[in-house]
């Protein structure tokens, strides 16, 4: 994945050279170079604006000449700062030496690639290492010009991140490892981390990425999609963020995926389920095409392979203008030549049309191996905030389907269930009104979801603790409401299975989420 290497791209610092990588991490360390030193330092509205690769408000807030503000403006900001202040902070000779930094005139020094502090999901201080110019809000407009660029932290990698299982396992693939960034939070939990991708300037950047951060080395290959991987190597872990933008041609190999449409997300995603060892997970960010005259949901659930259960969230959803003048800007061709710009939407927009397609959608694929003889595909649509990181709500909505496809109806009416925490009701109606219109139970954690229920379905959650079977639930619910009970344990159950399927309840015995560890 990634791009093929480019000679003109400015020479990386020796990543075989551990023991200069350690000194220069305890010195970036020694004087708060991490991220929340950084927004210490800057400021939130500062350290926002970086995100947005726009440096000015950094700039303004490093003035000054401490420690700190001077290592900003050097790997972040790659400005030259002056040989004999930073010789009082960094092993400088030592990094000369190995390429991380050089000298800029007679008196100054400046950095080869830019280092951006990380924290990692359970607080660790970690650095990621990217090309000049890469580090905060994407390529800038660089990947225009130097196509085996490789970028830093953006939205794609932090979301992977996020919604990555975190369990322990023996062994995890980075698929595409870019700077390295799912790579370094795999082996936190991985015995064993296996980092691929197309362009070897992205393996070396990963190499010091790893070294930068006190990580363990990972088994680095070179190669596209799983070409690097032997026929029978199985992984209980897959992570790829993909360069899966749809584009005419692939001009940006960083991003672009090279294939027709989205022809490189459904290989991708068609090729992983022969790859994971049973129970194993494989999670993609994706792009997929709308095409007129296909439902979107089929199409993607075509994509999944055998014996795999599947949760594909479509998170965004442009139109073709919209998607075409997004990644036109990602390049940077809109500062350019005007008439080349327009003919490179016209392309991308006629390239569109001649596939039927209308938008295209962005989000989230995980896949699990599963021995079932009727594996489970969720496909479904949901732009609405989330609290990240979602890793545990991902495996305990695996947790959930395997209880739901183990219990029929009357094992449902037999089980013990218990309102999740986080969750609460509310009621919608006129003011003044004795009956509500509808209410509503609302999670205020993971998805963050809101289902609207009926009388029974806001009652039978509303007494769930634990300690009344649901059959018996409802037989009390019946007489309180002059039902026949009969009647109501027949219609329940599938209200049941959907609170338990959204997340609403959990069986009380074990909780999904002690289960699904």
């Amino acid at each position: 994945m990634g791009g093929v290497s480019d000679t003109s791209l400015p020479a990386l610092p020796a990543s075989d050279r551990p023991d200069v990588a350690a000194r220069l991490r305890d010195a970036l360390l020694g004087v708060s170079f991490t991220a929340d030193g950084l927004l210490e330092l800057l400021g939130a509205p500062a350290y926002a604006a970086l995100a947005r690769a726009e440096t000015v408000p950094a700039l303004r807030a490093t003035r000054g000449d401490t420690p700190l503000e001077l290592l900003v403006r050097l790997f972040l900001l790659q400005q030259p700062v002056p040989y004999a202040r930073v010789a009082g902070v960094l092993p400088v000779e030592a990094c000369l030496e190995t390429g991380w930094l050089v000298r800029a005139g007679a008196d100054e020094v400046a950095a080869t690639v830019d280092v951006r502090p990380y924290g990692g999901l359970d607080g660790e201080d970690w650095f990621i290492v990217s090309d000049l110019g890469c580090a905060v809000g994407g390529a800038g407009g660089i990947g225009s010009r130097d196509e085996g660029v490789v970028l830093g932290v953006g939205g794609a990698s932090t979301t992977l991140a996020g919604i990555t299982v975190r369990t322990p396992v023996g062994s995890a693939l980075d698929l595409g490892t870019g700077s390295g960034i799912q790579a370094l939070h795999a082996g936190r939990h991985a015995t064993r981390v296996t980092a691929t991708d197309l362009n070897p300037r992205a393996l070396h950047i990963t190499a010091l990425t790893l070294a930068l951060s006190g990580a363990r080395a990972a088994d680095l290959r070179q190669g596209s999609l799983f070409e690097p991987v032997h026929d029978d190597e199985r992984f209980d872990l897959i992570v790829s963020n993909p360069p899966f933008v749809i584009s005419p041609g692939a001009r940006l190999t960083y991003r672009d995926g090279g294939m027709s449409g989205d022809d490189l997300c459904r290989t991708l995603v068609q090729e992983v389920g022969d790859r994971l060892n049973e129970g194993g997970f494989a999670q993609f960010l994706a792009n997929w095409q709308h095409v007129e005259g296909e439902d979107w949901q089929d199409r993607l659930r075509s994509w999944v392979p055998r014996g795999c259960d599947a949760w594909i969230v479509q998170r965004e959803v442009q139109d073709v203008t919209q998607y075409a003048e997004l990644w036109l800007r990602d390049a940077g061709d809109h500062r350019g030549d005007a008439a080349e710009y327009q003919a490179r939407y016209d392309t991308w927009l006629e390239e569109f049309e001649a596939r039927k397609v209308r938008a295209v959608g962005f989000g989230w694929i995980t896949l699990r191996r599963t021995g079932s003889a009727t594996p489970s595909i969720t496909v479904e649509e949901w732009p609405h905030p989330v609290e990240q990181p979602l890793g545990d709500t991902v495996r305990a909505h695996f947790a959930r389907v395997d209880y739901l496809r183990d219990h029929d109806d009357a094992a449902l009416l037999d089980g013990h269930f218990r309102l999740v925490r986080e969750v609460v009701q509310e009621q919608v109606g006129l003011p003044g009104a004795e009956d509500p219109e509808h209410v509503v139970l609302r999670q205020n954690r993971g998805m963050r979801r809101a289902t609207t229920v009926d009388t029974v379905g806001a009652g039978f959650a509303g007494v769930c603790d634990g300690t009344l079977s649901a059959g018996r639930i409802l037989d009390a619910i019946a007489q309180l409401m002059g039902e026949n009970p009969l009647l109501l344990r027949d219609r329940t159950p599938a209200q049941i299975r959907l609170l338990v399927e959204q997340g609403f309840i959990e069986p009380a015995q074990k909780s999904v989420e002690e289960s699904a560890q």
